[in-house]
This record gives C-alpha cells, sequence and structure tokens, in this order.
C-alpha cells in the first residue's frame, strides 16, 4: 500500500522547509516528498525531482494499492512530540493509563511522547523503565520515558541513573518532586552528563510553597487563598542553571511561567550554559484571574501568573528564549479536582488542547508563525532529547500530523479521550485542530479525505 498525502502545505521545520507540495509513504516510512503523478496505461510511477520527471523505487511488479489522501488546505507537519506528559501507569491507573493516555496524545496530534517519573512504583530503576516502555509498545504512539533522579522519588539518594538510561530512559528528571538539596542535584548532574543525557528541572524552592495554592499577587489577595511567589521558581532556575555551569550537563527547565524565569534562562544562554527550556499553553493562554471563580481545574503547579508573566513568556518564545511548547498533561480523577480549593489536586489535562491553543493564543495573534509554532512542538523537542524525529525525512519514519489551523474548535471534555476531565478551558472557541495523527505509516487518529487508485500488475 502506498500512502499519498496530496496537495497539503508540508512544514518541516528541521529543514527549512514550508511548501504546497506531495507525501508518498510506503512500508509505514516516507518514500519521497515532492510533486507524485500517478500511472497510467500501466507505466510506472513517476515523481519530479527538480525539472524532470523520473521513475522512483515504487514496486511495480505486483498489484499495488495507492491510497490518496486530499490534504487541499491542510498543514502537513512532523508529529508532535510532547517531552513533558504524566501517564500516571503504574500506580494511579484510574488518572490515566497508559492506553488512555496515548489515545489522548493521537488525538492531540503528538506522535511521541515522554512520560514522566512520578508514579507508583516510581521509574527509578530498570525495571520500572522497562515496563513502561514494553506497555507503550502497544499503544497508539510512540511511548518514551525518563527516568527519576532519586529512589522513589523522595530526594534523598540517587536513582540508579546508569540502569535507567541503559534501559532506554531518555533524560532524568526530579518532576513533581523537585531536588531541594543543591549538592545532590550536583551529583545527579555529573552522572547524566556521563550519559549523555538531559536533566529535566522541575524549579521549585518548596520551603516558600508549603501550602500554597496560587500565584502571590493582588488576586491571591483578594481570594483568600494562599500566596506562592514566584521567587520560589526563580531561585530554583538560577541555581540549577549555576549548578549546568559547574558541572556541564545539559539542563531543561520545565513549565517556565515566570518573566524573572525568562530573563535568567535568557542569561545562561547568552554565557554559553547548556540551557534549554519549555513552557505550557496555559502560561501563555491564562492569568490567575482564572481561580476567581475558584475553579479547581486551573490549580496547577507552578501556577498560573500575571498578564505581565504570559506578555514575557509569549516574548520568551518569540525570540527564541524558550525552546519547547511542551503539555505538562496532568490528568486526575473527579474526586481529585471536585474538592475545596486547598485540597484540590495540581495540574490540569493539555494533550488535546495543545494544538488550538498554540494557534489561537500564539499563531493567529502574531507572536509566532506557524512554522516556528510548529519547530518548538517538534524539532526543538527531539533536540533537547537527541532524537531523530520530529522531521520530515525521505527514508525516516512516518510520524505525520496534519491540521487546519483555520478550523473553529470548542472545547468539550466530554469528548476527550483521556481519562481525566480536569481542564479549565471547557467551552473556550478557538482556532486549529488537528485533522489526522500517522504513526509509521498508520493514521491512528482522525480521518483525510481520500480516494483510491489501483495499479495493474505488469
Amino acid at each position: 500500500m502506498l500512502l499519498v498525502l496530496r496537495g497539503g502545505r508540508v512544514i518541516d521545520p528541521s529543514r527549512g522547509v514550508d511548501e504546497v507540495t506531495d507525501v508518498i509513504i510506503r512500508n509505514g516510512h516516507i518514500q519521497y516528498i515532492g510533486p507524485f503523478s500517478p500511472p497510467t496505461n500501466g507505466s510506472s510511477l513517476l515523481v519530479n525531482r527538480g525539472q524532470k520527471e523520473v521513475p522512483n523505487s515504487f514496486p511495480s511488479q505486483e498489484t499495488t494499492n495507492i491510497k490518496f489522501y486530499d490534504c487541499a488546505g491542510l498543514v502537513i507537519t512532523p508529529g508532535f512530540i510532547d517531552m513533558h506528559v504524566h501517564l500516571r501507569e503504574p500506580g494511579f491507573e484510574h488518572k490515566e493509563t497508559i492506553a488512555t493516555g496515548t489515545e489522548a496524545a493521537a488525538a492531540g496530534g503528538f506522535t511521541t511522547i515522554v512520560a514522566t517519573p512520578n508514579t507508583k512504583p516510581a521509574v527509578d530503576n530498570r525495571a520500572v523503565v522497562e515496563y513502561v516502555l514494553e506497555r507503550g509498545r502497544a499503544a497508539l504512539v510512540n511511548v518514551l520515558t525518563t527516568g527519576a533522579a532519586t529512589k522513589c522519588n523522595e530526594g534523598a539518594e540517587m536513582a540508579e541513573i546508569g540502569d535507567m538510561v541503559e534501559a532506554g530512559a531518555v533524560a532524568i528528571s526530579d518532576d513533581a518532586f523537585p531536588l531541594q538539596s543543591a549538592d545532590l542535584m550536583r551529583r545527579v548532574m555529573e552522572y547524566a552528563k556521563m550519559f549523555n543525557i538531559p536533566v529535566l528541572a522541575h524549579c521549585e524552592d518548596k520551603s516558600m510553597t508549603r501550602d500554597a495554592v496560587m500565584n502571590e499577587g493582588v488576586t491571591c489577595t483578594v481570594l483568600g487563598l494562599r500566596p506562592w511567589p514566584r521567587q520560589a521558581e526563580e531561585i530554583m532556575i538560577w541555581r540549577n542553571i549555576l549548578l549546568a555551569d559547574l558541572t556541564g550537563c545539559a539542563l531543561h527547565v520545565q513549565h517556565v511561567t515566570t518573566a524573572g524565569g525568562v530573563e535568567a534562562i535568557k542569561w545562561a544562554k547568552s554565557r554559553g550554559i547548556r540551557v534549554t527550556c519549555e513552557t505550557c499553553p496555559q502560561y501563555f493562554s491564562l492569568t490567575d484571574d482564572a481561580l476567581t471563580s475558584f475553579d479547581t481545574n486551573a490549580k496547577c503547579n507552578p501556577p498560573l501568573r500575571t498578564q505581565a508573566d504570559v506578555d514575557a513568556i509569549k516574548a520568551g518564545l518569540a525570540d527564541g528564549t524558550i525552546d519547547v511548547i511542551a503539555t505538562d498533561h496532568a490528568p486526575h480523577a473527579r474526586e481529585d479536582k471536585e474538592v475545596e480549593m486547598q485540597e484540590a489536586a495540581f495540574g490540569m489535562v493539555g494533550l488535546e488542547t495543545a494544538l488550538s491553543l498554540v494557534i489561537t493564543n500564539l499563531v493567529k495573534s502574531g507572536v509566532l508563525s506557524i512554522g516556528e509554532a510548529i519547530e518548538k512542538m517538534t524539532a526543538a523537542p527531539a533536540r533537547v532529547l537527541g532524537l531523530s524525529s520530529g522531521a520530515l525525512i525521505e527514508g525516516g519514519s512516518a510520524d505525520i500530523t496534519v491540521i487546519d489551523p483555520e478550523a473553529n474548535v470548542t472545547i468539550r471534555s466530554s469528548e476527550f479521550k483521556s481519562l481525566g476531565r480536569n481542564t479549565p478551558f471547557e467551552g473556550f472557541e478557538l482556532a486549529g485542530r488537528v485533522v489526522a495523527t500517522i504513526v509509521a505509516g498508520e493514521v491512528v487518529s482522525g480521518e483525510l479525505r481520500c480516494g483510491e487508485l489501483m495499479m495493474e500488475k505488469k
């Protein structure tokens, strides 16, 4: 079977490609990108290389189906990569499973996701890394995982980093359990550098956030909720930058939310320190005013900040300080959220709303071009993690996302594939939707207009 994505706008930021053309897929791989001519009267298949049509290496000695997908008016991109996903399995399957999480990922256009290690048991040893990867092999999309920085995520004793990397962990992370000891973080970074993998750091000084609920400021004071100062994030960003400078480790700062955090990372990059960072759609789409209705779905860690911070996040995305857009997809059961604000769990689902929030709040508003936005969801996370995905390359795996940036969508959590329904974007009218997600040449989510043509056996 040959699959032909015909007439779409192909955008591959990794190679600087942005043109209307065809993508031909065979046996799960991209065979050719360029104008395609179907066979007539038993002739060989032709492709256009430059100004000359020449036969391509398609099979001609057997009957082969050619399935055409009409992509006119659509955008064809490398499959999205989300390097920050809470899949909850093992241990919290009532919130999400690897199966349901990857269904949500496929619906959101993600062909590769990276699981966080804060499960039960924690992903802190070879056996659990292998478990997650094995479960992921049966899933709709590619599942990778990080390994925990410390045993049982307790922040006391370093985990067996070498074993986890050998088993397939692509990074080490303290996500959800930020390391408070600078000396221990230094040792983790030194080991990670030995194995040439990044440390993904959740930056939070927990001595400043005990029982905190939301961003410290006017809104917090008016609502009478416990304050979460921005300095709790910024202090740890600076500490980890200095440790990255000391150790030479590749540091990736997770979910940056503050103007001061953006400035710190900009400074580090100007000094040549190996630092990258990400932000999430909620941090350029909402402010702490989202909690004025006491919607626990807007309670997240780190918290939503002010409009000035939102503006700084957008500026950081535009000037390249912020490398990656990730989701921090954090599904919870209803009983975790339908409680008083002080007791509610932190986090919101994000896989199925990310693309629409990016198109609406970054592309349509002129903060980023569509190519720049796609780069932060494909080539950039691949670069941070050293992955071969995130590009459309002849001979490479056909992991592809097809989107309609002009479509209008209404967020309805009842339609989510995720077990989690905890979104503050319920009912939002947004632009941009994922039309189809293709993994290894198979359409795993969505639907494309198609027609079939048969090649007759010679």
